[in-house]
């Protein structure tokens, strides 16, 4: 088996291998339709495409016999610290249990470590039993949880993170703000999705992190985000951008 970059050629196969994976790992917690209608979503070719093209992305795919049979997105992030995101491992469900999965986490690491970040984070559904599983294996600690909508219902994910620094940073400590609109909420910087220019933070308006507000963006520090009902979120003061929500396999 060899592991290489991706390039568009690999488009196709990936968005194969993408389907057959969320169905193995999440088709008994999840209606067939909504996965169905996530993995388009989320594995569009021109999505695909932009992600295989951006420099700034770490794209690998796992070959064997010629063909693709896993692969896995990265990137980094600056919040409070550097941060490594893995976006996704996928593999096969047919090929599962040889190592696969751990072979591309390795490669990530060895590049996320060359890009000197200070951590490394993944996410799982906490239904994934088996992707929560790994990043524990592999010496990856829970440090949170957050809610994710898929089609009608909601589900837990969970952080999982590893510490490349010497010693942890103040990254889960939550910083009062205040909006526009001269409003207290708390941001908590653990909690980020990336955006198009910069991430952006999960708000709160106690310091429990209990009462959802919205986001700050990362890119104007401001609080005037919007959310339509497709989970498209865009700052409305400088068009910075998350696509809709998207879950790993992490097997």
């Amino acid at each position: 088996m060899d592991l290489r970059d991706a390039d568009t050629a690999d488009i196709e196969p990936i968005r194969t291998v993408a389907k057959d994976s969320l169905t193995a790992s999440y088709g008994h917690v999840v209606e067939e339709t909504y996965l169905e209608e996530a993995a388009e979503r989320w594995y569009g070719r021109a999505d695909l495409e932009e992600a295989i093209d951006d420099p700034a992305t770490r794209f690998i795919v796992a070959i064997d016999g010629g063909a693709v049979v896993a692969f896995a997105e990265s990137y980094v992030v600056d919040r409070r610290e550097r941060v490594g995101e893995i976006d996704w491992i996928h593999v096969d469900p047919e090929e599962r249990g040889r190592g696969i999965g751990s072979e591309l986490l390795d490669r990530i690491e060895r590049e996320l470590r060359d890009a000197d970040v200070d951590a490394i984070e993944g996410r799982v559904l906490a239904e994934n039993e088996a992707g929560a599983a790994f990043y524990e294996q592999k010496g990856y600690e829970h440090t949170g949880i957050q809610e994710v909508d898929i089609g009608s219902e909601t589900f837990e994910e969970r952080i999982y993170r590893k510490w490349i620094g010497e010693t942890e940073t103040d990254a889960q400590s939550a910083e009062v703000h205040e909006t526009d609109d001269g409003e207290t909420v708390h941001v908590a910087y653990e909690e980020s999705n990336r955006g198009s220019i910069a991430p952006f933070y999960a708000v709160y308006t106690d310091e429990g992190h209990t009462e959802r507000y919205g986001y700050l963006c990362g890119a104007c520090e401001g609080t005037n985000v919007s959310i339509d009902t497709m989970d498209r979120v865009e700052c409305l003061e400088c068009s910075n951008r998350i696509k809709p929500t998207r879950w790993d396999a992490a097997y």
